[in-house]
C-alpha cells in the first residue's frame, strides 16, 4: 500500500473542495486550483480527503501517491502558499524589477528581462554587501518551480568559483581547480 496514498488530507479553515466529473477544484483566499484525475476514488468527509483506488495494478499505486501529493499541494498552496528564493552570486550580478518583469545583469553582453507569469509574484532584494534575491511567491507549487527553474537555468553555479544563480540553502558541489 502506498504510504503517501493512505495518508489523510485535512481542510483547513477557509478552504472549500467541490469534486465534479474526474476534476477536483479547491478555493482558499489566495485563489484557485483545479486538477483532473483519473484511476482513484476521492472521498470527502467532515473536513479530511481520503484516496482509494480499485486495484493493484502498477498504474493505479502509482497514481494512489501522486494524486494524493498533488490534492495536497493544492490545498497548501491556496491557503498558505509556496515561497521559493533564488540568489545571485557573482561580481556585478543584479537583479530588479517593475512589476512583473525581472531585470537580471548576470554578466552577459546585454540584461535579461524576463516577463514572470501573472500569477506570480516576483520581489528583488538587494542590501549591500549582500548577494541580489529574487523571491517568487505563488499559490500554485508547480508554476513557482518552473519559473525558478527558468530562472536559475539562465546561470546555473558553476563549480570552481561558485558563481551563477542558485537556490537560498543550496550547497554547490566545489572542485579543486589547476594546482601550480
Amino acid at each position: 500500500m502506498s504510504r503517501i496514498g493512505k495518508s489523510p488530507i485535512t481542510v483547513p479553515e477557509g478552504v472549500t473542495v467541490e469534486i465534479k466529473d474526474n476534476v477536483i477544484t479547491a478555493k482558499g483566499k489566495l485563489g484557485e486550483l483545479t486538477q483532473t484525475y483519473s484511476d482513484v476514488e476521492i472521498t470527502i468527509e467532515d473536513g479530511t480527503i481520503t484516496l482509494s483506488r480499485p486495484s493493484e495494478k502498477k498504474d493505479h499505486r502509482a497514481k494512489h501517491g501522486l494524486y494524493r501529493a498533488l490534492i495536497a499541494n493544492m490545498i497548501e498552496g491556496v491557503s498558505n502558499g509556496f515561497t521559493k528564493e533564488l540568489e545571485l552570486v557573482g561580481v556585478g550580478y543584479r537583479a530588479s524589477n517593475q512589476g512583473q518583469k525581472l531585470d537580471l545583469a548576470i554578466g552577459f553582453s546585454h540584461n535579461i528581462v524576463m516577463d514572470i507569469a501573472p500569477e506570480v509574484k516576483v520581489e528583488t532584494i538587494s542590501e549591500k554587501g549582500k548577494n541580489p534575491i529574487v523571491k517568487l511567491t505563488s499559490h500554485d507549487k508547480q508554476l513557482v518551480g518552473q519559473v525558478a527553474a527558468k530562472i536559475r537555468g539562465f546561470r546555473k553555479p558553476e563549480p570552481y568559483k561558485g558563481k551563477g544563480i542558485k537556490f537560498v540553502g543550496e550547497e554547490i558541489r566545489r572542485k579543486a581547480g589547476k594546482s601550480a
